[in-house]
C-alpha cells in the first residue's frame, strides 16, 4: 500500500490554522479551565482544526514560510484568538463581579473559595454567578458561535493580513468597560433590596435603642438577598442570555475593524 505525504506547505497552513484555534479555546471559559485536562484540551483544538482546515486552507496558501515571517504570524495568530475568546470572558468576568458586589453587601466579604477555572479565592455568590454563567453559556450554545467565528475569521482576516493599528482594540476596550455595567445590572435589584434593608434597621435602631441592629442585620441581609436573587434568576438569565447572542454581532465588528 503507498503512502500518501502530506505536502509540507499544506502541513505547515495547517499548523498556522492551528495556533488560531488554540489561542481562542485557550482564552473561552469553560474549555480553558484547569478542569478540563490538557490533553483534551490539545485533541479538541487538533480535531476542530482539522475539521475546518478544508474549508481554511484556501485562504491559508500564498504565505512565506521563512522563519522569521512565520514567527510574526505565528504571534499576531495567536493575539487575535486570544481577543476574539475575551469577548466571551467579559460576560464571565462581569456575572463574577456581580456576584462579588452582592457577596461583600450581604455579609458574605470572607466567604471565599477556589475557582477551579481560574484558579484563584472568589466569593460564594461570584462561584454561583460564573456557574449560571457557564450554564447559560452552555444552553444558548454559545460556544457554537466561536466554531463559526473561526471560519469568518478566515474569510475576513487570512493569516499574514492582520492590522493591529485599526479601531479594534479602543473597540474591545470599551467592551471590557461594559463589564462593569453588566455586573451592575446583575446586582442592582438585590442592591436595591439590601439598602431598603438597611434603611428599615437604621430606623429600628433609633426607634428601639436596646436592639442590636447590628447582629440581627447579618441574618436578614442573607436571607433577603438569597430571595432576592431567587426571585430575579429570570432577569440574570435573560441578561447573560442577551450578552451571549449578541457575541456574533460584536465578534463581526471586531474583524471589521482589524
Amino acid at each position: 500500500m503507498e503512502i500518501q505525504l502530506i505536502p509540507i506547505d499544506q502541513f505547515q497552513s495547517y499548523l498556522v490554522c492551528t495556533v488560531r484555534v488554540a489561542a481562542l479555546l485557550g482564552a473561552l471559559p469553560v474549555f480553558s479551565g484547569a478542569q478540563v485536562p490538557a490533553k483534551v484540551r490539545i485533541c479538541l483544538i487538533l480535531v476542530i482544526t482539522l475539521a475546518l482546515f478544508p474549508v481554511l486552507e484556501p485562504f491559508s496558501r500564498g504565505i512565506d514560510f521563512r522563519p522569521m515571517t512565520v514567527a510574526f504570524i505565528v504571534c499576531k495568530e495567536a493575539l487575535l484568538g486570544v481577543l476574539i475568546g475575551l469577548l466571551a470572558r467579559f460576560i464571565f468576568i462581569a456575572a463574577e463581579f456581580g456576584g462579588t458586589i452582592i457577596g461583600y453587601q450581604m455579609g458574605f466579604a470572607a466567604a471565599n473559595i477556589f475557582d477551579p477555572q481560574n484558579q484563584t479565592q472568589i466569593s460564594l455568590v461570584s462561584q454561583m454567578q460564573n456557574i449560571i454563567a457557564i450554564l447559560v453559556f452552555l444552553a444558548v450554545d454559545a460556544h457554537h458561535i466561536f466554531i463559526r467565528a473561526i471560519v469568518e475569521s478566515f474569510h475576513l482576516l487570512p493569516p499574514g493580513k492582520l492590522d493591529f493599528t485599526g479601531e479594534a482594540i479602543p473597540y474591545l476596550l470599551e467592551m471590557a468597560g461594559s463589564i462593569f455595567i453588566l455586573g451592575a445590572k446583575i446586582s442592582a435589584p438585590i442592591l436595591a433590596v439590601l439598602l431598603l434593608s438597611g434603611l428599615v434597621l437604621g430606623l429600628m435602631a433609633r426607634i428601639f435603642p436596646q436592639l442590636n441592629v447590628f447582629m440581627l442585620s447579618f441574618p436578614v441581609n442573607i436571607g433577603l438577598a438569597f430571595i432576592g436573587m431567587s426571585l430575579t434568576l429570570d432577569l440574570t438569565v435573560a441578561l447573560m442570555n442577551r450578552e451571549f447572542h449578541s457575541l456574533s454581532r460584536n465578534i463581526l465588528e471586531v474583524f471589521q475593524l482589524f
